[in-house]
């Protein structure tokens, strides 16, 4: 995002969701995980919204964070941290032509955000990143209100670590893709499920959809599956090849759904082999901190 681009990110990060508390550690020359650890969470615990309060019991989060982080934060205190997709908006904006000065920049985003989101931008910490050089200019735009962005802060703050970073969970995992070419990567986690569609170094697709619970079936993602892909698509006359999915309950299922006159490959975003000291936590789990600290 724009605001910390030129930032060098943190070696620790932490992605605090609904049921539970992960964090990481990055080797000092390279980003594979040399620790990691996970805590549970109360249900009711955290309630991710953009319209109302979302930690229920801060001084049982604090805690929480604090003996995540102690175990692999060593004696550095600045840590990247991930907060839940649905306590952010991203947004996808093109503009026929884009400000160089970063003022001019942050005002045009913002006034394009302004009819399309329904809580006050002026009260929002609003990141944004031009893709490209082309036209129209992409802009990939996320928004968090102050009010809950200052949550996480603070919690993180109280248990005795410095929020150097702040990112929503599943622009986090894109960094642990190969966006070189057309890939979906599907991410289902509390409710929620999004789509995203990376091609060319860019994000060109992301939808965010409220899906029944936590267990999602890939034969179940089928239909929204192939509207994602009809509508890249049709919008940009290229196919995606490739399908990353995190926290789905059968990649199988899904391969088998697409049919086999598709050549789409299915695979788990993160892999095994990949996981490295980290291996006792769910891969699921891991995938925001992974990608976090690989970006």
């Amino acid at each position: 995002m724009a605001d910390s681009s030129h930032i060098l990110r943190p070696r620790i990060a932490c992605e605090i969701s609904a049921d539970r508390v992960v964090a990481g550690r990055a080797a000092e020359k390279g980003t594979n995980l040399e620790a990691a650890t996970a805590a549970s969470l109360p249900e009711g615990l955290l309630t991710p919204g953009l319209q109302q309060a979302n930690i229920g019991d801060r001084t049982l989060l604090t805690r929480a964070l604090h003996d995540v982080l102690a175990a692999v934060a060593a004696r550095s205190r600045d840590i990247c941290v991930i907060i839940p997709d649905t306590s952010t908006r991203v947004l996808l904006l093109d503009f026929d032509s884009f400000p160089d000065k970063t003022a001019d920049a942050d005002a045009v985003v913002r006034v394009r955000l302004k009819k399309s989101l329904p809580f006050d931008v002026e009260q929002s910490s609003v990141s944004y990143e031009r893709q490209g050089a082309g036209t129209p200019v992409r802009v990939v735009a996320a928004v968090t209100p102050r009010a809950v962005l200052e949550e996480y802060e603070a919690v993180v703050r109280e248990a005795g670590y410095n929020p150097g970073a702040v990112l929503p969970s599943m622009l986090a995992l894109l960094g642990l893709v190969d966006a070189s070419h057309p890939t979906m990567v599907i991410k289902v986690e509390h409710g929620n499920t999004i789509f995203a569609i990376v091609d060319q170094e860019q994000l060109l697709l992301y939808r965010s959809l409220e899906s029944g619970g936590t267990a999602i079936s890939g034969e179940s993602l089928l239909d929204d599956v192939n509207t994602s892909l009809v509508y890249f698509e049709d919008r940009y006359g290229v196919g995606v090849d490739r399908i990353l999915v995190s926290g789905v309950e059968s990649i199988q299922g899904l391969q088998e759904a697409l049919g086999a006159s598709s050549n789409i490959r299915v695979e788990d975003l993160v892999s095994t082999t990949a996981m490295g000291a980290a291996a006792g936590v769910n891969r699921a789990a891991l995938a925001g901190v992974m990608g976090a600290l690989a970006s």
